[in-house]
């Protein structure tokens, strides 16, 4: 059984995993998208993360404690001066991954993991994209709320609906009007033939 067994060892001993973590680290920080397996990505994504909310605080001692973790004095510099200002509204989430499809060789599945905030395609996408409203089948409010606004809503319809329903029942009038005219020549024009023929 494995309770409690929170970190994945990736198949590597203690140091030689810390090494890896710090070098794709610093990959992601300085490229923005990096290419690799997905067990690596997810283990990177809990290595990276604190370590980007960390650099919201732009001060000499969480510069030194990232530093400890990445060893690379351009990730850290990059880290601090154009991540953090791209990341600072953002609460957490720093990391995307994109699982691409299996690797030829021993079928290990393949990811993307980028930073969110770099990918702009992604972001105009989010933008141009409608805000839906989703509906559920059950009624969810109190009784009370669920009759007023069925009668708001019924009076809305009804005044949608009022015109159209004048409409018709214009139409319908002169439907009728030119029915009984039209009968009305008929039948005069039937008078007077028979009438010519008696003559």
């Amino acid at each position: 059984m494995r309770h409690a067994r929170k970190v994945n060892h990736l198949g590597r001993t203690s140091p030689h995993r810390k090494a890896m973590l710090s070098n794709m680290a610093a990959s992601l920080i300085i490229h923005k998208r990096i290419t690799t397996t997905v067990a690596k990505a997810k283990a990177l994504r809990t290595y990276v993360e604190p370590l980007i909310t960390r650099s919201k605080d732009d001060t000499t001692h969480s510069r030194r404690m990232v530093f400890s973790y990445l060893q690379d004095k351009n990730a850290v510099s990059e880290l601090f001066r154009e991540v953090s200002a791209k990341i600072a509204e953002r609460p957490g989430g720093y990391t995307r991954i994109l699982r691409t499809g299996f690797r030829k060789g021993d079928a290990a599945e393949m990811c993307i993991i980028e930073l969110v905030d770099y990918n702009e395609n992604m972001l105009a996408t989010k933008e141009t994209k409608k805000a839906t409203t989703r509906r559920s089948r059950r009624g969810t409010g109190k009784k009370t709320g669920a009759i007023s606004s069925a009668s708001t809503k019924a009076s809305e319809i009804a005044t949608k609906a009022a015109p159209a329903v004048a409409e018709v029942v214009e139409y319908a009038t002169i439907v009728e009007e030119t029915n009984v005219v039209e009968d009305a020549t008929v039948v005069e024009e039937t008078n007077v033939a028979e009438e010519q023929k008696t003559v």
